[in-house]
Parts: C-alpha cells; structure tokens; sequence
C-alpha cells in the first residue's frame, strides 16, 4: 500500500513514537500526532508539527481530531499501561459505549475495538512495524555469547509458558528459574516482572521470555526492548533473554546488544 504523506500517530511512551516520526520525515511523511497525556513525552512537540493531547479515554475526541485535520491513515506506537485504563479518569461517551459493548476487557480485546471503531470511522490502522523494519531481529544469537545449556532448559520451558499466557491474552513475558516459573506478566510489564522475580529466587539467576501472543495484532500491539530492559535485566540478575523474531522492536538495537554483551547477558531470537 502507498503511503500517503500525511498521517496520524496514536502516541504512548518511550522511544517507539519519536522513532517513527524521525522514520516518517525521512520519507518525507507528516505526522499528525494524538498524545496520551497520561503517557506521551511532552517532548513530542519539538519532533512533530501537529500535536493533539487527549486524555486516554476521550475516543470520540481523537476521532474528531482526526477528521478535522483529514486523517484517514494512522498508527499507534508507544506503549499505554493497562492499567491507566482504570486511573485515568471517567471516559467519554464513545469510550463508555465501547467498554460497555466488551465481555473482557484485557489488551487485545480493548485495543482491538478501539481498531474497529476507527476503521469504522474511516480512520485505517498500519502495523506499527511498517516504518522500523531493520529493528526486528531474523532468527538466531544475537548477542556474542548463546545461551548455556542450563539457560536453555530454562528458556525453552518459558517457551511453553509464555506461549499458554500468550494464547490466554493475559501477558508477553516469564520469568524462569531453575526449571521453575516465578513470575508470568499480567498489566505490569516485561521490566515489572523482573523486579518483581528477583525479590523471589534469593539471588538465584533468572532467564525471561517474551514472545508475541498467538494472534498478536501489530497495529497496536508490538513487544518492545530496549536499553532500559537490559538495565533491568542486569539490576535483576537475568543471565539470559528469549524474544520472538519477526515481531519483536529492539529500540536502539545496536546499543542494546552491545550493553547484553558488556554484561554477559546471551540474548536469543526464536520463531
């Protein structure tokens, strides 16, 4: 699909946002961006031209915004915590007529209407991946050392944890330790997880997974690294790491790797 050269942005934090606005100006794209000002850096404004804030729940504002400026081509990139769904205060009557339509109201199913609600506004979503392709990984090693055979074990056993919480649409990520499970990933994150394992294993060392849920939906929903997470894993005492290749964003990549190596940390992608 040809892109068009004026398109919106569904900003959350981190990186991943201001990563695309730099991609989309290389080609000569605008960005129209929606921030979430319970998530989004305010230093969004000095990157994108356009920036409209809304708070999380006000849907049938961001669609408003987006008709007004002509948006009918956008993309979400950045992460939104789960649980400022329930803290961010009381939603707007587009938001409280979607919510009330849900039998869950877990991450695929919330985000995946809010899709459908746009497509149905004529506003289409885009993998959030289409602009940032050289940052997922292929198959294989990717740091200097492979995991050893007990990281392995352990890795391949989280293998078939992440992938049953996966197919639950609950979380991306475990935390293993000698052959046991000791956190799975429900609303707080892959970094939460770790901390929260490490105060479990009595300085023992932990591997995690992360893979993409069965029928992870890309337009919305990328797992993400970045150096923060290797901070995290160093700080946890995570020897070794698992993400899927193919639909895993390594944010600064290169920097990435080379911080895992520094530490020892065997990083690996599987499919």
């Amino acid at each position: 699909m040809a892109l068009q050269n004026r398109i919106g942005l569904i900003a959350g934090n981190g990186k991943f946002p201001f990563l695309i606005l730099e991609a989309a100006r290389s080609q000569g794209i605008e960005m129209v961006v929606a921030a979430v000002k319970e998530e989004t850096s305010p230093d969004i404004e000095q990157y994108a031209k356009t920036v409209h804030w809304l708070n999380l729940g006000q849907l049938g504002k961001l669609i408003k915004t987006f008709k007004v400026e002509g948006i009918t081509t956008a993309i979400m990139a950045g992460q939104v915590k789960h649980k400022q769904i329930f803290s961010s205060g009381i939603p707007d009557l587009k938001m409280m007529q979607l919510l009330a339509s849900l039998a869950t109201k877990n991450t695929d199913s919330l985000i995946g209407a809010v899709a459908r609600v746009l497509e149905q506004e004529g506003i289409h979503l885009m993998e959030s991946i289409a602009f940032l392709r050289p940052l997922i990984p292929e198959p294989g090693v990717l740091s200097k050392r492979a995991p050893s055979d007990d990281e392995r074990r352990d890795l391949e056993y989280g293998y078939t944890l992440a992938r049953e919480l996966g197919r639950l649409d609950v979380g991306q990520s475990v935390a293993v330790a000698d052959s046991a499970c000791v956190a799975l990933e429900a609303m707080e994150g892959t970094d939460a997880i770790m901390e929260r394992a490490a105060t479990l294993v009595n300085g023992r060392s932990l591997r995690i997974v992360k893979l993409a849920k069965p029928k992870q939906d890309l337009r919305f929903d990328v797992p993400t690294i970045g150096l923060r997470t290797v901070e995290t894993m160093i700080r946890c005492g995570v020897t070794a790491l698992s993400i899927e290749a193919g639909k895993t964003l390594m944010i600064d990549r290169a920097e990435l790797i080379e911080r895992a190596d520094a530490a020892n940390i065997a990083i690996v992608a599987v499919e």
